[in-house]
């Protein structure tokens, strides 16, 4: 007899989507609405319908769309989508995927437990038989990061457009658990990365990989482009990402958007209203005027960028973050470039592997599987994955674990034999031959804008067939860590004129091995890089930091003159070390230590923690609160 599902459903008392179960579980559904079944199977039909009803049960995708919902329910779709604004703050198109609570609690409404249907796993078998089937590329959500100057707004932006997320509601507000999260609009699903922007830009791209795909550069409409504006900009141009400037601040009384369209120029972004091809949108992060324009040209941009990935294809992820948590072990957050990773996948990642133990996504929840451009915390590595390294998925753990320490072997050989690979001005003939450099990219630094336009400018009078000066980004002031991260991410030096390094600069370019020149006069470091780019460059002497005193008492001896009662902060210092004296981070006097007591004994060296007595040659104005600044030179082979 022939028997449509719906008139089963009437017959049984239950819904259609409970006969379609029950004919699955029977191997007899066929996505048909009329079925042709006989006495003997209507019977076992019977009980299975039965069981199910018994239970309450509902079968439904875990990807399962308002409109699914009523379908299921054999209730309208308004009704449904009434229900997910009223009681559960979600504002939710038809097609919208919902989260599986959100489904498990309108289901509940409604007296049912829902059974989830299970994916079928991927398997490798089917490729085998047909190896010629491409794998299907499929639109991914685009990856964002947000960038500019301190105080402009940037996590005021970020804070309203989380609120903004129609899929926050379910989980009774934000909870951001990891470095990265998603926002689900009526436009689409954007992925937005929350570490510091120039970390996205440097640490990843230095070794290859642009996990980014959109720069929100925020510009407060009342400040306009300020120093750490202009290293966003430069971060990004570096890394070749498109740049989307949102103006903030707009409802400020002092605000002019004018004046930053009119900055922006300045810097190589020319606004669509001037003609050019940078789209910008005035916004308020305090009352979310603009913002959902921001987000539909965030798609838009995205669109034009034709994002794709193969969610069936080799699986490639990127580490963003990493730490040591004491009760969870190594754990890393990883945005999926491509691919599908799932629990339970063996992976390796530099000297790191592991089997994925757990995934935890955004909100903390665990998570069987993610996509391309999801971000998700994983669990179960053997050490800590380095942030910027790329994670590839292996067969078995032990072909992971041969990969990782064949790598990690190959990096510890490489640093023992060689060094760090960075560029250095004694070393750039030889570059030039060995790996065909063909630009000398420099940071630049100077005490004022004079001397930096007179450097710039001398700078790109030189010339040479082999390699071009190129100046990569320039500012006034000291030499900063945020310098030394894009000199270690673009491979650039950094030059300094009249100006000094910060102590935190200095140690991470120790770290990263990146060069830091600094000069006084500025034909010596016109004439340097022009011999470097020569090959020529000869030997000479540089300047290394030693270690950093605190003056806290002083001492007039009258015979012996005065003496600065000092605490070692940092590292030594030496007799007959170079000195530089500070107050107020203001540079006093440059010297040399002409003698080192501790107590009333003449020592040659006091180390970390030690305190001691320091006389500097000619010099006697000590106060207490100076910081002496203890370097030597070094002549460098």
């Amino acid at each position: 007899m022939e028997l449509s599902i719906s008139s089963l459903a009437k017959k049984y008392n239950v819904l259609g989507v409970q006969v379609k179960a029950a004919l699955k579980s029977l191997d007899l559904f066929d996505d048909s609405e009329v079925l042709d079944i006989d006495s003997d199977v209507l019977e076992l039909l019977e009980e299975s319908i039965k069981e199910i009803k018994k239970n309450n049960t509902v079968e439904l995708t875990p990807d399962a769309t308002p409109r699914d919902i009523a379908q299921a329910l054999d209730v309208s779709q308004s009704e449904i989508q009434k229900l997910l604004i009223t009681k559960y703050k979600v504002m939710a198109t038809l097609t919208t995927s919902l989260k599986q609570s959100v489904i498990e609690k309108i289901f509940s409404e409604y007296g049912y437990n829902i059974v989830w249907e299970q994916p079928k796993p991927l398997n490798v078998k089917p490729v085998k038989k047909n190896p010629k089937s491409p794998s299907v590329k499929q639109i991914r959500p685009p990856i964002v990061t947000v960038m500019g100057h301190v105080d402009h707004g940037k996590t005021s932006l970020l804070d309203y457009i989380r609120k903004s997320d129609i899929a926050a509601g379910e989980h009774g507000g934000i909870t951001q658990h990891i470095g990265a999260y998603q926002v689900h609009i009526p436009e689409g699903v954007i992925t937005f990365l929350d570490t510091p922007g120039h970390e996205a830009f440097t640490a990843m791209r230095a070794r290859g990989a642009r996990v980014t795909d959109i720069a929100i550069l925020v510009v407060s409409a009342d400040d306009g482009i300020m120093p750490q504006t202009i290293e966003a900009i430069h971060h990004a141009q570096s890394a070749e990402v498109p740049i989307i400037v949102a103006v903030n601040k707009i409802d400020k009384p002092g605000a002019n958007p004018e004046k930053v369209l009119a900055q922006l120029t300045e810097h190589g972004l020319v606004p669509e209203a001037y003609g050019g091809q940078t789209i910008t949108c005035n916004v308020s992060a305090k009352t979310g005027q603009g913002i959902p324009e921001l987000l539909e040209m965030i798609c838009i941009q995205a669109e034009v960028l034709q994002l794709e990935a193969e969610p069936k294809g080799e699986f490639q992820g990127i580490v963003i973050e990493s730490k040591l948590d004491k009760g969870r072990g190594p754990v890393a957050t990883v945005i999926v470039e491509n691919g599908t990773i799932k629990r339970g996948d063996v992976l390796a990642v530099g000297a790191a592997y592991g089997k994925v133990k757990a995934m935890l996504d955004y909100y903390g929840d665990s998570i069987k599987d993610a996509v391309p451009s999801t971000p998700v915390e994983i669990l179960g590595f053997s050490s800590v994955p380095v942030a910027g390294e790329l994670v590839y998925r292996y067969k078995s753990e032990k072909k992971a674990r041969d990969i990782a320490e064949k790598h990690g072997q190959a990096v510890s050989d490489k640093m023992q034999k060689k060094g760090s690979r960075k560029l250095h001005l004694r070393d750039l003939k030889e570059q030039i031959a060995t790996q065909g450099l063909k630009e000398l990219k420099l940071i630049v630094k100077a005490d004022v804008h004079g001397s930096l336009e007179a450097v710039n400018g001398l700078l790109d009078k030189i010339d040479n067939d082999e390699v071009i000066v190129k100046v990569i980004h320039s500012g006034v002031g000291s030499i900063l860590e945020s310098d030394v991260l894009l000199s270690s991410a673009s491979d650039a030096i950094c030059v300094g004129f009249n100006t000094r390094t910060e102590p935190g600069a200095r140690s991470q370019a120790e770290k990263l091995n990146v060069e830091i020149r600094h000069y006084r006069i500025i034909y010596e470091l016109i004439e340097d890089i022009h011999a470097a780019v020569k090959g020529m460059l000869a030997p000479k002497y540089e300047e290394r930091h030693l270690g950093i005193l605190e003056v806290r008492a002083v001492f007039d001896l009258s015979r012996h003159g005065m003496v600065a009662g000092c605490y070692v902060q940092s590292g030594k210092v030496n007799r007959d070390s170079l000195v530089r004296v500070k107050r107020k981070k203001e540079l006093v006097f440059t010297g040399k230590v002409a003698s080192l007591k501790h107590l009333k004994n003449d020592v040659k060296e006091m180390s970390i923690g030690q305190e001691c007595g320091v006389q500097i040659v000619d010099y006697v104005g000590y106060q207490d609160g100076d910081i002496l600044e203890i370097y030597e030179m070094i002549q460098i082979n």
